[in-house]
């Protein structure tokens, strides 16, 4: 199995800024490997909801994640700051592919990155739901 190289800045279209907390570092003092997905689902999700995409209380569509993983590269641990730069690598009917990388302070190369997938659903029966037009056209903005 071939190791890939990690993400620069410059592979990403979308950025959100991050902050590691206090709690977020593990007895080895740096931040252990379950908050890299809090920050990768805190960064797309706050993406789609300052959007007007997605609204996590009354919106009929919503996503579930379906598929994940996650490379390391460098340790990350409080007090950095991260920023993660977003990427869509799939769009499908109703489910988006993502990319995240976590850079570390001002680090070009990813400290980590994550796969994930979303299939969005409706909230009531969670069937799967096509993406609404508005959906698809923000998101063909920061795909590969």
């Amino acid at each position: 199995m071939t190791r890939p190289s990690p993400y620069t800045r410059s592979d990403f279209r979308l950025f959100r800024p991050l902050q590691t907390r206090w709690s977020d570092n593990d007895i080895y003092g740096h931040m252990n490997n379950v908050v890299h997905y809090l920050l990768f689902d805190t960064a797309v999700n706050g993406w789609l909801i300052d959007r007007g995409l997605l609204d996590i209380r009354n919106g009929d569509t919503i996503g579930l994640v379906v598929e994940t993983g996650c490379q390391y590269f460098r340790e990350i641990m409080f007090p950095d700051s991260v920023t993660a730069g977003i990427l869509v690598t799939r769009l499908g009917n109703s489910s988006v592919t993502y990319e995240v990388g976590l850079f570390a302070n001002e680090d070009d190369g990813a400290a980590a990155q994550g796969r994930f997938v979303h299939v969005y659903v409706d909230r009531e029966t969670r069937r799967p739901k096509a993406l609404p037009d508005d959906w698809r056209t923000a998101l063909q903005e920061i795909s590969a």
